[in-house]
């Protein structure tokens, strides 16, 4: 069996410790995803999954248990390492696609391939190569603000292409879509996790989107099950 690219062992984080107002957001949650796996996390608003997507992404730290990706045990990194490894291992997509307003889609899509070292017509390639695969290529020269929010989501899915993760971690992401747009999307999104093999965890309140995936895990008083 293929090494889990993501694997939560046990994981906690309590906001306010010793406080009045503490909260228990994360219990001992457990979870395993390996490449080419598609994976739905479903939970109530406030249920801690924004918080789980955080540690799992290595943007916030759990208070115990540990966080490995692709096999590297990133709990106690250090700050530069998990700066590296989320630079390099990890895509982000949100329910907000987060462009930079300023440049176009392919520029969204080329920074953060030139941020992480690579040439800048390799990045440029790439980045036209990926919005030619979700069907935005005609719009690469247009900004944000010009694009629909369909294809603003699609040039954020670019975005967290760009550098070949091995790991994507998705909040929501067609949560501010209508949705006829929101199935179009996901189904690009779909096939595109499909053809590169990458490991997906994808939190969304969309029954029909959840059930479209490998499996379905629920977050609820702080643990992660399958049912």
């Amino acid at each position: 069996m293929s090494e889990a690219v993501l694997a939560l062992e046990g994981v906690e984080k309590v906001y306010n410790p010793g406080e009045p107002g503490e909260v228990n957001v994360l219990r001992g949650a457990s979870l395993s995803i390996v490449p080419g796996e598609l994976v739905a996390l479903v939970a109530p608003s406030g249920a801690g999954k924004s918080t789980l997507l955080h540690i799992a992404g290595l943007l916030d730290t759990p208070d115990a248990g540990r966080v490995r990706i692709a096999g590297a045990d990133m709990t106690d990194a250090s700050d530069r390492a998990r700066t590296r490894v989320r630079r390099e291992k990890v895509g982000f997509i949100y329910q907000f696609h987060h462009l930079l307003p300023e440049f176009s889609a392919l520029e969204n899509v080329v920074l953060p391939q030139l941020a992480n070292g690579a040439a800048s017509g390799a990045a440029r390639a790439r980045g036209e190569m990926l919005l030619d695969r979700v069907g935005v290529g005609a719009r690469a020269s247009h900004r944000p603000a010009e694009l629909s929010g369909g294809e603003q989501q699609r040039v954020a899915f670019c975005r967290a292409l760009a550098n070949a993760p091995a790991l994507l971690l998705a909040d929501e992401p067609t949560g501010n879509l209508d949705p006829q747009t929101s199935d179009t999307v996901f189904a690009t999104l779909m096939d595109v996790v499909r053809e590169t093999g990458l490991a997906a965890l994808i939190a969304t309140h969309n029954l029909d989107l959840a059930a479209r995936m490998d499996r379905v895990l629920r977050l609820g008083n702080g643990v992660i099950t399958d049912r």
